[in-house]
């Protein structure tokens, strides 16, 4: 497994944390448990860090140096590959070990997948998790536009990869408009979410053990980036007449004060929501069940989302969820089953989702039941199983490993 640019054990709900973590966290280890033998492969961000971290038996999580090792942008982190590339292959040489397969997420990690590919012969697996030409078609400024060197990373991955893995149909979709994808070469697999951790509680429990009060409650959870359309939601917060609180739940500690957070804080004074608007940084997944279970709705006014992992896991604690419809949202979320699908970007529409659940309860109670039934389908286990019979094809001792019946 390659995930470059994060690493799957860091906190999530920071600036380059998020689904993707928790992806390659959840599939690495239910790979493990079906007795394949994983190393997931990523950058050392912080030399204290142990080099090698036992994600689960048979699962290990390695970090290498591949030039400073601190955060920095992704673009710069494109100049590192062949130092990454080449740590790598000497970890290889040194541990004794063949690859069997290579499994790339992110663009980062499909160029470091295409070169190891040519030295070892192995075949290569991509997911990328987002789109540059995808969140390109929805950027508001120029700063949010992705580089023309990603487009063009993609465009060669695409090409060259055996095979590509999209969350939905929708992605495989836009892989073949924005990018020529081959769809015969493309395999739908959803993301999953962990029907363990995140399950129902009773609202007025969860909202007592968080301390908060018995009052409506909206919750969002993600990175505060642009592209999350945060603005869209507090311009619906403005509109209700009866104001529910909104916790927003993500967010880097070190987020400079000229930043995208500052711009969402000056917002919320500017439209007068101080009393109802509160930023929680990010959290520990065990603690988000609490606050999925407390929420009347689950909001998520993307602009862009692959696939909105997020609403998985708020619909298994039978939260339902109000989200812009857009992308992997489209259909993650079941439209008037187990939430709202509104027009990305328009308050109004929000506004008048946000009001209709909350002044229902039976329609709540109905929405996050169906939720819980629907989240159900996208266990981690029966994820992995698809993953592995997609390595059966080009690996066919991959096939000894899969259960027999396990998911249908």
């Amino acid at each position: 497994m390659l995930s470059v640019h994060t690493c799957p054990l860091a906190a999530l709900g920071g600036k380059e944390t998020g689904g993707m973590n928790v992806y390659v966290r959840e599939v690495s280890r239910e790979l493990g448990r079906m007795g394949l033998a994983v190393d997931v492969f990523t950058r050392s961000q912080n030399p204290e860090i142990e080099r090698v971290v036992q994600l689960a038996p048979g699962v290990r999580v390695v970090h290498l140096p591949a030039g400073p090792e601190a955060p920095m942008p992704r673009e710069d982190i494109y100049r590192h590959l062949d130092q990454f590339v080449n740590a790598l292959d000497l970890w290889r040489l040194r541990d004794g070990v063949e690859y069997d397969l290579i499994h790339g997420h992110y663009w980062l990690s499909g160029v470091a997948g295409l070169r190891l590919r040519t030295r070892w012969g192995s075949p290569l697996l991509q997911m990328f998790h987002t789109l540059g030409q995808l969140k390109n078609s929805v950027a508001r400024t120029a700063d949010e536009l992705e580089p023309e060197l990603r487009i063009a990373a993609e465009g060669r991955i695409i090409s060259a990869a055996d095979r590509i893995i999209a969350a939905n149909p929708v992605e495989r979709e836009h892989l073949a408009a924005y990018y020529g994808a081959d769809r015969e070469r493309v395999a739908v697999i959803p993301c999953g979410v962990d029907t363990e951790l995140f399950t129902p509680a009773a609202p007025a429990a969860a909202k007592a053990r968080l301390g908060l009060p018995e009052a409506p409650l909206l919750v969002y959870v993600g990175r505060l980036a642009p592209i999350k359309g945060l603005e869209t939601l507090l311009e619906a917060m403005a509109r209700l007449p009866a104001r529910p609180f909104l916790l927003i739940v993500g967010g880097d500690q070190d987020e400079p004060q000229n930043g995208h957070v500052a711009h969402l804080r000056r917002l919320v004074a500017t439209l007068d929501l101080t009393d109802s608007v509160r930023f929680l940084g990010a959290q520990p997944q065990e603690r988000l069940r609490l606050f999925y279970a407390a929420s009347e709705a689950t909001v998520m006014p993307s602009y862009y989302e692959s696939f909105g992992m997020v609403a998985l896991e708020a619909m298994a604690c039978g939260s339902p969820v109000i989200a812009s419809n857009v992308g992997g949202l489209t259909t993650t979320v079941r439209d008037g089953v187990t939430g709202f699908l509104v027009p990305d970007g328009d308050a109004a529409a929000f506004a008048g989702a946000i009001a209709r659940l909350l002044a229902d309860g039976d329609l709540r109670w109905r929405l996050g039941r169906e939720a819980v039934r629907w989240a159900s389908r996208y266990r981690w286990p029966c994820v992995a199983e698809a993953i592995c019979r997609e390595y059966a094809h080009f690996v066919p001792e991959a096939s000894g490993h899969l259960p027999a019946a396990r998911c249908t």
